[in-house]
C-alpha cells in the first residue's frame, strides 16, 4: 500500500477513534439528563433536580471536548482526501451544513439555557430546553450519518465529468435523506448512546454504592440507567438485525468478511468461532452455531436464502472494475463484528440482572463491581462498531450502488479508497499524524481527568453545581 495513503488512512482512524469517545456518550447522556429533570418537573422532587444537575454537568464536560475533535474531520477530508471531496461534495454539502447551522447550534444554545437557566426561566423552557439540547445531539449524528449511509450505499445520485475528474451530483434529496442504510445506522448509533450512557451512570453509580456515599442519589440515578438501558440493549439488537439485513443486500463482500463467509451457499450457518487464510481463500478453524441456515435466515428472512461467498464476489467485482482485491481483511472484520455481538448480549444480562437486584443493590458488591469494571465495554463496542463497517466497506471510500445480495446496480459511482487521497508526500503526513496524534491523546486525558474527578467527587451543595 502507498505510504500517503496508509498514514492518511491512519490518521483518520486514529481521529474518528478519539472523536467517539465522546460521541456516544453526549448522545445518550444528553437524553438521561433529560429524564431526570422531567422527573423532578413531574414529582417536585428535589432528589431528581440534583440528580439531572449533577449528570448534565458531565454531558457538558464530554460535549465540550467532543466539539474539539469532530472539528478536525471536516478539515481532513480537505487536507487529506481532496479527491474524495471533490467527488462527494455536492451530495455532502447539505447534509453538513445542516448538521452545522441547524443541529449542533440547536444543541449548543438550548444546552446553555439547560445548564444556566435554572430558577431563571419559567419550568416549561427550562425542561424544553433540556429536550432540545438531547434532540439536537440526536440530530448531529443524523446528518453525520446520513452522509456516511450514502458511502455506504449511493442512492439518490448520478456521476458527472468535470474537469478534474468524475464526480457524483445529487439527483434526489430524498432518496439521500432517506437512505435505508442512513436511517438504520442512526438508529443503531442513537441506541448504542444509550447502551453506553446507561453503562455511565450505572458505572458511576456503583463506585459510589461500594462506598456507601450518597445511597439514595446513586440507587436512583442506577435504577434510571437499569431501566433504559435494558430497552435500549434489547432494542438494539432488533436494530442490529435490520442493520445486517441492509448490509446483505447493498454490501455482499462486507458480510461475507463479517461472517467469514467464502463459498456461496444456500442456507449458511452463522459462525461462533472463525480463523481464515485470506490467500487461500477458506477457513482455518471455524465453529458454526448449530441452528442450520440461521445466518441465511437473518440476512435474507429465509432459512433457505441464498448467500454468495467471498470467492464468487471478488470474481464478480474483478469482472466488473478489474483486478484488485475487493474483500476486505476477514479476520480483522469477523472478529470486530462478533466481540460488539457477543458484548450487545453482555449488556442485556448486566441490565437485566441490576434490576433484578435494584432493591439491595447498594448491598451487592459481586454485582457493583461488575457494573464498574463494565465501563471500558461500551466504548469497545461502538468502536468495533465502527471498525467493522468502516474496514468493511473497503477497498471502496463510496461502495458502488449494489443491491438483491450481489447485484451491482451503479458500477460508475464507486470511489476506491486509493483514488481518494489528496497528493501529499509523506513528510507532509507524517507531521500531521504526529500533531493530531499529541493533540487528540491530550484531549482525551482532560476529558477522563474531567469526568473522573467529578464523577467520583459526587453531587456537590446547591451553589456548587454551577
Amino acid at each position: 500500500m502507498d505510504f500517503v495513503l496508509l498514514v492518511s488512512r491512519l490518521q483518520f482512524a486514529m481521529t474518528a477513534f478519539f472523536h467517539f469517545v465522546f460521541v456516544p456518550l453526549t448522545l445518550g447522556l444528553s437524553t438521561l439528563s433529560a429524564i431526570m429533570l422531567t422527573l423532578h418537573y413531574a414529582t417536585g422532587k428535589e432528589i431528581y433536580r440534583d440528580m439531572a444537575k449533577f449528570w448534565a454537568k458531565l454531558f457538558a464536560i464530554n460535549f465540550a471536548l467532543g466539539v474539539a475533535t469532530g472539528l478536525v474531520h471536516e478539515f481532513e477530508f480537505g487536507m487529506n482526501w481532496s479527491v474524495y471531496s471533490r467527488f462527494v461534495g455536492d451530495i455532502f454539502g447539505a447534509p453538513l451544513a445542516i448538521e452545522g447551522l441547524l443541529a449542533f447550534f440547536m444543541e449548543s444554545t438550548f444546552m446553555g439555557v439547560f445548564l444556566f437557566g435554572w430558577d431563571k426561566v419559567p419550568k416549561a423552557v427550562h425542561l424544553l430546553a433540556a429536550w432540545l439540547s438531547s434532540i439536537g445531539s440526536n440530530l448531529s449524528a443524523l446528518w453525520i450519518l446520513v452522509a456516511n449511509g450514502w458511502m455506504q450505499h449511493p442512492v439518490g445520485a448520478k456521476v458527472e465529468m468535470a474537469a478534474a475528474g468524475k464526480r457524483a451530483v445529487m439527483s434526489d434529496w430524498w432518496a439521500v435523506v432517506f437512505n435505508p442504510v442512513a436511517d438504520v445506522k442512526f438508529w443503531h448509533t442513537a441506541t448504542a448512546g444509550m447502551i453506553l450512557a446507561s453503562v455511565f451512570v450505572l458505572s458511576v453509580s456503583a463506585y459510589h454504592l461500594l462506598r456507601k456515599q450518597h445511597v439514595e442519589f446513586f440507587k436512583k440515578s442506577a435504577y434510571i440507567a437499569l431501566i433504559f438501558g435494558f430497552i435500549a440493549s434489547v432494542g438494539e439488537i432488533i436494530i442490529g438485525d435490520i442493520h445486517a439485513h441492509e448490509v446483505a443486500k447493498t454490501q455482499p463482500t462486507k458480510l461475507a468478511a463479517m461472517e467469514a463467509l467464502w463459498d456461496t451457499k444456500q442456507g449458511a450457518n452463522v459462525l461462533l468461532f472463525a480463523w481464515a487464510d485470506q490467500k487461500a481463500q477458506k477457513n482455518v478453524v471455524e465453529i458454526p452455531l448449530p441452528i442450520p441456515g440461521l445466518l441465511s435466515f437473518l440476512a435474507t428472512h429465509d432459512f433457505n436464502g441464498k448467500l454468495l461467498g467471498a470467492k464468487d464476489l471478488q470474481k464478480m467485482f474483478e469482472a466488473k472494475f478489474g483486478p484488485g482485491e475487493y474483500i476486505p481483511p476477514v479476520n480483522f472484520v469477523f472478529w470486530a463484528f462478533h466481540i460488539m455481538v457477543y458484548l450487545g448480549f453482555f449488556f442485556v444480562l448486566l441490565f437485566l440482572v441490576g434490576l433484578i437486584k435494584y432493591k439491595d443493590l447498594e448491598n451487592s458488591p459481586g454485582f457493583l463491581k461488575l457494573a464498574l469494571y463494565s465501563l471500558p465495554l461500551p466504548y469497545i463496542a461502538c468502536w468495533l462498531g465502527w471498525a467493522t463497517a468502516e474496514v468493511g466497506r473497503q477497498p471502496w471510500i463510496v461502495y458502488p450502488l449494489t443491491d438483491d445480495y450481489g447485484k451491482i446496480l451503479l458500477p460508475d459511482i464507486g470511489l476506491k479508497t486509493a483514488q481518494a487521497v489528496s497528493p501529499l508526500t509523506s513528510v507532509e503526513v507524517i507531521i500531521t499524524y504526529i500533531l493530531f496524534a499529541v493533540t487528540f491523546t491530550g484531549l482525551a486525558i482532560a476529558d477522563f481527568y474531567l469526568l473522573s474527578k467529578f464523577a467520583t467527587k459526587g453531587p456537590e451543595k446547591e451553589a456548587e453545581l454551577y
